[in-house]
């Protein structure tokens, strides 16, 4: 004979372990989600980046950064800046903005087909480049393309990665032309390279536009 009392709740103790094991499963695997998010915090936390500093680096790493801060010394114009690993990934930007209180623009060199006009663009870092939209917004001139390392380094004295507007201040980069986003020149702060992969520099829009750039004898298109 079955005992249906009996049976109803062996049926109850195994849903019941099946429901523990459940639980116990989805409780593995939020921890190990949470170890996951650990160990990427901890990846990112490896990216140093100082904290702000108001006086020019101690040693310079090439002709550029000193003529640049040789000239905010020159025009009275205040800085802070940031001494980084070099940046590399979108997170070690943010890492980077957040350090210094502002956005770090993104800054690209371009030039014709024929690598007879070329021009640095100031944009925001999260605006992809549309090679029609830039080439509209400056009266529909040819198209243009990213120019190659060697014109970079030759015309405005960085390397990839550290390209900035800044180049200004060298008599090489005399033949670029200089072309900004609106929004970016309307803003209170301007941050960018200083020259090279590993140093910020913010300073305020207002000293860029009307001390550094005019002291180049550069014209600046805003688009």
């Amino acid at each position: 004979m079955i005992n249906f009392a009996e049976a109803e709740t062996g049926t109850e103790t195994e849903a019941e372990t099946e429901a523990e094991a459940e639980a116990e499963a989805e409780a593995e695997a939020e921890a190990e989600a949470e170890d996951a998010k650990g160990i990427e915090k901890a990846i990112i936390s490896m990216f140093k980046v100082s904290r702000p500093i108001a006086d020019p680096p101690a040693g310079y790493l090439s002709a550029l950064e000193e003529a640049i801060y040789n000239a905010f010394a020159r025009l009275g114009i205040p800085f802070e800046r940031v001494d980084t690993d070099p940046g590399l990934t979108m997170e070690d930007c943010e890492n980077i903005s957040a350090a210094i209180g502002v956005r770090v623009v993104k800054t690209v060199f371009l030039c014709n087909r024929q690598q007879t006009a070329f021009w640095l663009y100031v944009t925001s870092d999260d605006k992809p480049f549309v090679t029609r939209d830039f080439c509209a917004a400056l009266g529909g001139i040819p198209r243009v393309s990213f120019a190659p390392s060697e014109k970079l380094r030759e015309l405005t004295g960085v390397e990839a990665g550290a390209t900035t507007i800044l180049s200004a201040v060298l008599p090489e980069c005399a033949p670029v032309q200089l072309v900004m986003d609106k929004p970016i020149a309307e803003g209170e702060w301007f941050a960018c390279t200083d020259g090279t992969a590993t140093c910020f520099v913010k300073i305020r829009s207002g000293d860029l536009l009307e001390k550094y750039l005019p002291a180049t004898g550069h014209s600046l298109t805003i688009i």
